[in-house]
């Protein structure tokens, strides 16, 4: 609750290792995506 109010009120971002853990998820999903469309396309 202290930390709340020692920022401010201001909502805490995500740190930088949440964010490449972030795009490496959207990366796989994509890459799972495609070779799935690929499979229904044939």
């Amino acid at each position: 609750m202290a930390d709340v109010f020692a920022r401010g009120g201001k909502p805490e971002g995500p740190t930088e290792a949440e964010i490449k853990e972030l795009h490496a998820k959207i990366g796989r999903l994509a890459v799972e995506n495609d070779f799935l469309s690929e499979g229904l396309k044939r």
